[in-house]
């Protein structure tokens, strides 16, 4: 994983997450989550009760793309297909497959909604605005719902330690703030492309609520 984030590693990878077809490349989706957590360790520990189960998470899904059933895990229709089509997918209670393709991705998925909100708020804010603020906000749009209660306090707890806007430009590593908005501007749109296209998929095979 690389030491320095860079904003313009994440939109070159989600840039290279989705094919002529719109399906979305695992590879890829994974390319841009290790830059994402580096984004997120570079601001301390303040994210890592969320980063620590991305890198299992990603961990997982890596297994997947270098095990023996690795070419069913290409891109996530694929993925998606192979696993019900097999039963491998935990649908009422995580029994049998735990750590599912399905699910694990889903976990992702619905980390990623909390961070494209972030940064697009991040994206339009001020000298005024508070990142402890937006960030809390975002989660309680997305990731809160999926959280027990006292995840939620720990985690607003959390927030409250937040670094100033100006330092999150700073480790985006992408210029003044009017080139990080840019680069921003650029990226959110695919990122939000890809999370939607999941979201989609996931609701059409009724897996958004996998145990």
């Amino acid at each position: 994983m690389a030491d320095t984030f860079r904003l313009q590693k994440v939109l070159d990878a989600f840039r290279s997450c989705l094919n002529e077809n719109k399906e979305v490349y695992i590879k890829y989706y994974i390319v841009g989550w290790q830059e994402l957590v580096s984004f997120m360790n570079s601001l301390g520990n303040v994210f890592s009760f969320i980063s620590k189960d991305v890198v299992s998470k990603i961990q997982i899904m890596e297994n997947f793309l270098s095990g023996e059933n690795g070419s069913h895990y290409v891109t996530v229709q694929s993925m998606v297909k192979f696993e019900l089509e097999n039963d491998l997918v935990d649908l009422t209670k995580r029994e049998n497959h735990p750590e599912s393709g399905c699910r694990t991705l889903l976990r992702l998925h619905r980390a990623l909604r909390w961070l494209e909100l972030f940064l697009d708020r991040l994206r339009t804010s001020t000298e005024e605005s508070k990142t402890s603020v937006m960030c809390s906000d975002a989660y309680n749009e997305s990731l809160a719902h999926h959280h027990p209660w006292l995840i939620r306090k720990a985690v607003d707890m959390a927030f409250c330690a937040l670094p100033g806007r100006d330092t999150f430009f700073t480790v985006m590593n992408a210029g003044d703030h009017t080139q990080v908005v840019a680069l921003l501007g650029e990226s959110l749109p695919l990122i939000s492309e890809v999370y939607q296209i999941t979201e989609d998929l996931y609701l059409k095979n009724n897996l958004l609520e996998l145990p």
